[in-house]
C-alpha cells in the first residue's frame, strides 16, 4: 500500500469514526458500520489503530483538532490585545465552534458525560487544559492582582457555562426536533457579545 493511499484511508476511518460515534455512541459503534462507512476492510481498523478503544480516542483527536483548526482559540485576536478583546475572541471563536453542525468533538464528549466509558478523560484533558490555562490567564489579568484562585476559577467556570449548555440544548433541539426546548439565537454573533458583557459585567463585581 503506497503511503498516500495509506493516509488516505486512515483519514477516511477516523473522519466515518467520529460519525459512527457521534450517532450510536461508543458502545453501540461496531467496526463494520465504520469501515462500511469509510469504504475500508475491516482488518484496516486493526492495522492502523490496534482495537476500537484507541480508534475512538484518535478519532476524538482528530475531530478536536480539525474543530480547532476551523476555529482558533484566540478568534484572531493577539496575544498583546487588551484583556477584553481576547476574551471576546475566545467566546466567539467558542460558540461558532460548538454551534458548527460539522463538529463532532464537542458532541463526543458531552456524550461522554452523561454515558462515561472512561477511554477519552486522559485524552480529553490534554486537550482542553492547555486551553482552559489560556482563559483562566484572561480572566486573572480581568480579575486583578488581588483576585484569588478560586475566584478566576470560579468566573472561567461561569462564563464558559453560558456557551455550553445553551447551545448544547440547541443542537439537541435541532437534531431531535424538539419543541420544548427553545432556540437561543440564530445570531451567534448577537449572542457571543452578550456572553461577553455579560462575563465581564461579572468579574467586574468581583475585581479587587
Amino acid at each position: 500500500m503506497s503511503r498516500k493511499r495509506s493516509t488516505v484511508t486512515k483519514e477516511k476511518i477516523l473522519s466515518a469514526a467520529g460519525d459512527v460515534f457521534v450517532e450510536k455512541g461508543f458502545r453501540d459503534a461496531t467496526i463494520a458500520d465504520i469501515c462500511k462507512r469509510a469504504g475500508a476492510n475491516i482488518s484496516a481498523v486493526n492495522y492502523y489503530f490496534g482495537s476500537k478503544e484507541a480508534l475512538y480516542q484518535e478519532a476524538w483527536r482528530h475531530d478536536f483538532a480539525e474543530s480547532v483548526r476551523a476555529y482558533p482559540q484566540d478568534g484572531g485576536i493577539s496575544d498583546n490585545a487588551p484583556a477584553e478583546e481576547r476574551l471576546r475572541g475566545q467566546l466567539k471563536a467558542l460558540i461558532e465552534r460548538i454551534s458548527d453542525e460539522n463538529n463532532k468533538e464537542f458532541f463526543i464528549a458531552q456524550m461522554e458525560i452523561v454515558n462515561p466509558t472512561g477511554l477519552l478523560e486522559e485524552v480529553i484533558r490534554s486537550a482542553l487544559d492547555p486551553q482552559r490555562d489560556k482563559t483562566l490567564t484572561i480572566v486573572r489579568d480581568l480579575l486583578g492582582p488581588k483576585a484569588t484562585e478560586q475566584n478566576v476559577s470560579f468566573c472561567e467556570t461561569c462564563i464558559f457555562s453560558m456557551c455550553i449548555h445553551p447551545l448544547l440544548m440547541q443542537r439537541v433541539r435541532r437534531n431531535t426536533e424538539n419543541v420544548g426546548t427553545p432556540i437561543i439565537s440564530d445570531d451567534q454573533g448577537t449572542f457571543a457579545e452578550h456572553v461577553v458583557k455579560f462575563a465581564l459585567a461579572g468579574i467586574n463585581a468581583f475585581r479587587g
